[in-house]
């Protein structure tokens, strides 16, 4: 079975070894997604804020891989501070809140950058 890879163009990727996703058949796996703008620097502002990017990039790399978010059936959302659970979950909602995909969330020491509040991974099954 043929893989396809995309990249995010994060600047973490080449120094890690890594791809955004990767395409296998029917199923799409994006790995953990960090609030990362364009030019490398941290999405500013709260927990929400920083999900808001990390979905964003999530659905870009779904649909580079000409997958559909509707299709997720997966998600891990991992945050630094269980008090911005209710906030990131609203967003979550919003992206993801069709798809009603199974999802975990689980409560993290820390980050590669430790202004980082929040990270996702997303597998998708196509029918």
């Amino acid at each position: 079975m043929t893989k396809r890879r995309i990249s995010s163009g994060s600047p973490l990727e080449p120094v890690i070894g890594f791809c955004r996703a990767v395409r296998t058949g029917k199923q799409i796996m994006v790995a953990g997604t960090a609030p990362i703008e364009p030019d490398g620097s941290t999405t500013p502002g709260d927990a929400a804020a920083q999900m808001e990017r990390c979905c964003a990039i999530v659905a870009k790399a779904i649909a580079d891989l000409d997958g559909h978010i509707d299709e997720t059936v997966r998600t891990c959302i991992y945050l630094t501070d269980r008090a911005d659970f209710d906030s990131v979950a609203q967003v979550h909602g919003k992206w993801f809140g069709d798809a009603r995909p199974a999802c975990t969330t689980l409560i993290v020491s820390g980050f590669i950058r430790p202004e980082w509040k929040v990270e996702i991974e997303a597998e998708v099954m196509e029918a």
